[in-house]
């Protein structure tokens, strides 16, 4: 059973404005991309609408600030926190390296490179904080899902742009 934490707004606060943080770093790499190069690109037909990223990404970067919070808030209490807050930090930066690589700098074949990677950090990171917190690992189960079929889209654009 999880060890009940003692509630810090403030931790809270943080946790979700790292995440959402990088997520509009991200963003920043992503948005002047999207009406030109991305739009300009084949697509399949598993290529979701451009109105969902959005949504569906601000959902994600939420749900991993209460993950994140939830191990912060046992810095202390638990073992191993460190290695959980590593990997998630890594793969954090992973996750806006992918936006760089992938609509910055157009390269379909490092950003699906680069998301595989991405998707292994996020696996570890939820295997790990399951050892510290189920809920928080449970939380990065739909980024984890949103990431696999991002990683099937970007290697389906890839090969439908070849």
């Amino acid at each position: 059973m999880d060890k009940p934490i003692k509630f810090s707004p403030i931790k809270l606060a943080v946790s979700i404005l790292i995440t959402e943080g990088a997520g509009g770093i991200g963003s920043v790499f992503t948005y002047g991309s999207i009406p030109t190069w991305y739009a300009s690109l084949a697509k399949t037909a598993i290529t979701p609408p451009n109105w969902l990223f959005a949504p569906m990404w601000i959902t994600l970067f939420l749900l991993m600030g209460f993950a994140f919070y939830f191990i912060w808030a046992k810095l202390g209490q638990e073992k191993n926190i460190s290695l959980a807050i590593t990997l998630f930090s890594v793969q954090l930066i992973l996750n806006v390296l992918w936006s760089m690589l992938f609509f910055w700098l157009h390269s379909l074949l490092f950003g699906a490179i680069e998301i595989v990677f991405l998707w292994f950090f996020i696996a570890a990171t939820a295997i790990e904080f399951h050892s510290i917190d189920r809920k928080a690992a449970y939380m990065l189960f739909p980024y984890l899902s949103w990431v696999t079929v991002a990683t099937m889209l970007n290697i389906t654009i890839l090969f439908a742009n070849v």
